[in-house]
């Protein structure tokens, strides 16, 4: 009969690359927690809530993140949490003390020497000012994105032209300028404008429906 700890690290080869579960393992029994592999959210990668009443500490990730992404989304949640162990909530949500634990959680997996070169170096970068998210990093979320299986008409956003069109969950948009990390896109069906994340992943068209 498997031990819990044998139970969940068999649960996370679906979703960790192999040599980094015992390290995400350790991490899930340093609280009492509960830990959630939740549905795809277009708003969130993942998520902590604080404990409350008789609920234990609660972090959920996306189960759709490639491995690499699912575990660095993981890390930065058990940062959320030891933020909160050590200073309750009388800090910032992304404040210097959560960019301290989340550079400490990362550290151990770059030391480990096994990751792709494109994340460790993205990583490395991050460490010195982590975003509030590896979607805001947009280093890191290219590194990230090359690992996602992506179908083949698909292209991220930035590499799609000005002015060309594109379909995103079948509404057709045209792409206009970039405004920090997001572009201004006009829908072609209603006229209305959306700011539409530049690593958003968007099949490319060449003429309007």
């Amino acid at each position: 009969m498997l031990s819990k700890r044998e139970r969940i690290s068999k649960s996370l080869k679906r979703y960790v690359p192999e040599e980094f579960i015992p390290y995400i393992t350790d991490l899930m029994f340093s609280q009492s927690l509960s830990f959630t592999v939740s549905k795809p959210r277009s708003t969130k990668l993942g998520d902590y809530s604080m404990p409350h009443k008789d609920k234990p500490h609660r972090i959920t990730v996306n189960g759709n993140l490639n491995p690499y992404a699912f575990m660095i989304t993981t890390i930065h949640e058990f940062a959320h949490l030891n933020t909160h162990v050590k200073h309750g909530s009388r800090v910032k949500a992304h404040g210097d003390e959560w960019k301290a634990e989340f550079r400490s959680l990362l550290i151990p997996i770059i030391n480990m020497g096994t990751l792709p070169k494109d994340i460790e170096i993205a990583i490395i970068k991050s460490i010195n000012n982590p975003k509030a998210s590896s979607c805001t990093d947009l280093h890191l979320s290219r590194a990230l994105k090359k690992y996602d299986l992506r179908q083949e008409s698909m292209v991220l956003l930035e590499e799609v032209g000005n002015n060309s069109y594109f379909r995103l969950k079948d509404r057709v948009f045209q792409r206009g300028n970039l405004r920090r990390s997001r572009y201004l896109c006009k829908e072609i069906k209603t006229g209305k404008q959306f700011l539409v994340s530049r690593m958003a992943e968007v099949e490319p068209i060449k003429e309007t429906i």
